[in-house]
């Protein structure tokens, strides 16, 4: 999954869902291939399409995954990484991950950081550990609590910069996700002029060299409100294949829009 060059202005949208532990294995797979179903039913998603889209299921699920998903343009990601291999009981490595065919790589989501105390520094180690195995990290961002749009863009650029240790380098190698954090699991998104005026400030701040999606309770009707975005990184929504249609077609119709206007993203 090669974010070089930026996608930002290309008008590639990416597309993702995690699915956490909320499906079972055998639930799991049902799901990817209902997924892949629905992809495959998309010829505007095939060789090297406007719209990728990307799948993060529970580590035990990867394996499957890539046999459900070969040939397939859906790109496979796994929910987390250890920052190397060795003896780091229970941890997955990147470099296995790549093995497994995996090509993108969640860091640094508000879940990890609170209940499992990934800081910084953490989410750095691993953020350079994904780089070496040449996966795509997956950087999630966000403010922990409600703060006005420069604020929480000032707060999201502190944790990119702490991410890539300040190596403008590393920002063509990731996926930004921005996710405030008061707006997981949420009964609405964020508002659409928050998330659009933070996306904006960031991009300000960092430049357009990696891809800049939003999560947070995200579902169908958004991502035409969020011209400052490129893409959509879903949750519990999409556990229901179908909804994750509706948001594709979506998707598919803003990039060809993006993609004859280039002025429709500022």
């Amino acid at each position: 999954m090669s974010t070089s060059g930026s996608n930002a202005g290309n008008g590639t949208i990416y597309v993702g869902v995690s699915t956490k532990m909320y499906l079972g294995y055998q639930a799991s797979l049902r799901w990817l291939s209902e997924v892949r179903s629905i992809v495959d039913d998309r010829p505007g998603l095939a060789g090297n399409p406007p719209v990728r889209v990307f799948v993060i299921p529970s580590f035990p699920v990867l394996e499957p995954a890539t046999r459900i998903l070969a040939g397939s343009p859906v790109l496979l990601g796994a929910q987390n990484c250890a920052w190397g291999d060795g003896p780091l009981t229970g941890e997955v490595s990147p470099g296995m991950l790549a093995e497994l065919g995996v090509s993108l790589v969640e860091i640094g989501h508000a879940e990890r950081r609170k209940l499992f105390a990934e800081d910084d520094a953490t989410v750095a180690r691993k953020v350079r550990a994904a780089v070496g195995h040449s996966l795509t990290p997956l950087l999630c961002i966000g403010e922990p609590e409600r703060l006005d749009a420069g604020a929480a863009a000032a707060f999201c650029v502190e944790q990119v910069r702490a991410a890539t240790g300040g190596d403008t380098a590393l920002l063509s190698r990731l996926v930004l996700a921005y996710e405030p954090v008061w707006a997981i699991g949420a009964q609405e998104p964020a508002p659409a002029q928050h998330v659009n005026a933070v996306l904006a400030q960031i991009r300000a701040e960092l430049g357009p060299d990696c891809p800049l999606i939003y999560g947070g309770s995200a579902g169908p009707g958004l991502l035409p409100q969020l011209p400052g975005a490129d893409g959509l990184f879903l949750g519990r929504f999409a556990h229901d294949a179908a909804n994750l249609g509706r948001v594709l077609d979506e998707a598919l119709v803003l990039a060809q829009t993006r993609g004859s206007d280039p002025r429709a993203r500022q």
